[in-house]
């Protein structure tokens, strides 16, 4: 069951960023030859006003054909052929869709269990929080350089922060406090800790909702981006990537982990891994790289400046390294993947 859920999770997903490419170029009057939802041979497909929708026997992946590979038409229609503005939108509206799909889940999820303000509920004594003054009831609102609006903020921060001394803004009794504060290293999770405890939920209206669905949308695209620092800095080895059979094992673990506690639990765990990988892809698309929606943006910009397109053949050569190398890098996540779930 946790696979067939992972299955169905993942290709909505990617269902809503290809809408996202097909609205906008609906909206801008591009032909769109064909919308797909999967790989491989279709089982389904049908024309309706010169689009073919179908659907793909394998239900990973997708894809929203606008013949933009095209050079030889003169259609008006044509990807090309319109304005560098309107392409941009297009390759923009992928990625967007994914944010937009991360932050009406987040909505949902948290007029289903409310969120988690950054309230500390509990100082043990001897702790670093502590020796600094904090006391439980007071509301962190700060750490370093980054704002904190829920709870789960401040371990993100510790966690990719570990061991340094950290400046802590926060309200104690409706004044605002500053401190510096030195993590203490736990020896048996060899783990520095600054011993804040809290994240208790309290109950949202839909405005409430709203406001937290869009902190909650910042915290998962800043966790991803504080990961891909790490990987660049070498701090984490690019095997520790997931691809798809590493989330499908996650999805299938959480799932089996959540069930003994009813459908609510599992309800939860799914929505909360549907915000996490939405905007996780959302992230990973708009990174300036080549095949990616980033890289073919960064031509998009490069040609509004100069008011002149990069000669097609030249972009096309880069996508096609990119291409190389990204399946390249898809090969070897999977290897790891697989290793790590049948092997470990």
């Amino acid at each position: 069951m946790g696979i067939v859920l992972a299955i169905i999770i993942f290709s909505f997903i990617v269902f809503f960023h290809e809408l996202g490419h097909f609205a906008l170029a609906k909206k801008n009057g591009i032909d769109v030859d064909e919308f797909a939802i999967g790989m491989g041979p279709a089982v389904y497909s049908k024309e309706y006003k010169g689009t073919r929708y179908a659907v793909h026997l394998f239900p990973i992946g997708g894809f929203c054909a606008m013949g933009e590979d095209d050079e030889a038409t003169d259609s008006p229609g044509n990807f090309n052929n319109k304005s560098v503005w309107a392409r941009i939108s297009v390759i923009a509206a992928g990625p967007v869709f994914n944010f937009i799909l991360a932050f009406v889940v987040a909505v949902i999820l948290i007029l289903m269990v409310g969120y988690d303000k950054p309230v500390v509920s509990e100082v043990p004594e001897g702790t670093p929080a502590a020796e600094a003054g904090i006391e439980a009831g007071d509301t962190i609102v700060r750490m370093g350089d980054k704002r904190i609006h829920i709870f789960r903020e401040i371990s993100m921060y510790n966690q990719f922060h570990q061991g340094e001394t950290t400046e802590i803004t926060f309200l104690h009794d409706g004044e605002k406090k500053t401190v510096l504060v030195t993590p203490m290293l736990d020896e048996e999770l060899n783990y520095y800790r600054f011993g804040i405890s809290g994240g208790r939920y309290t109950k949202a209206n839909l405005l409430t909702a709203a406001q937290y669905g869009v902190y909650e949308l910042r915290y998962w695209i800043g966790l991803t981006l504080d990961s891909l620092k790490m990987l660049v800095r070498g701090q984490v080895g690019i095997d520790q990537m997931s691809g798809p059979v590493g989330i499908v094992s996650m999805v299938d673990d959480t799932y089996k982990e959540s069930r003994s506690y009813g459908g609510f639990a599992v309800i939860v765990e799914m929505l909360n891994i549907a915000i996490f990988l939405s905007a996780n892809l959302g992230v990973m698309n708009l990174l300036p790289l080549p095949a990616l929606d980033g890289g073919r943006l960064v031509f998009l910009f490069v040609e509004a400046v100069r008011r002149k397109r990069v000669p097609p053949e030249k972009e096309g050569y880069v996508h096609l390294v990119g291409i190389a190398l990204l399946m390249a890098l898809m090969v070897f996540v999977m290897f790891n993947d697989i290793r790590r779930v049948f092997f470990n």
